[in-house]
């Protein structure tokens, strides 16, 4: 592996963690291995969705819309 994908997958590895503690943040039971493996499903939709939709809004709507459920 280049020094690139090394430095890529570590940035890769910091912010996955970062998003995985975000999630944790705002539960009120223990997080369990399905609830990661949700959040990661999740995040692979909003991936398919972004590039039907590229704008750079769509995220913060997006969160919006997911609490209002």
């Amino acid at each position: 592996m280049s020094y690139n994908d090394l430095i890529h997958k570590g940035l890769m590895t910091n912010t996955a963690y970062k998003v995985w503690e975000a999630f944790k943040a705002e539960l009120i039971v223990e997080p369990t291995d399905d609830m990661k493996e949700a959040l990661a499903t999740a995040i692979r939709e909003i991936a398919d969705q972004l590039y039907h939709d590229p704008d750079v809004d769509y995220l913060n709507r997006l969160s919006y819309n997911v609490e209002a459920l």
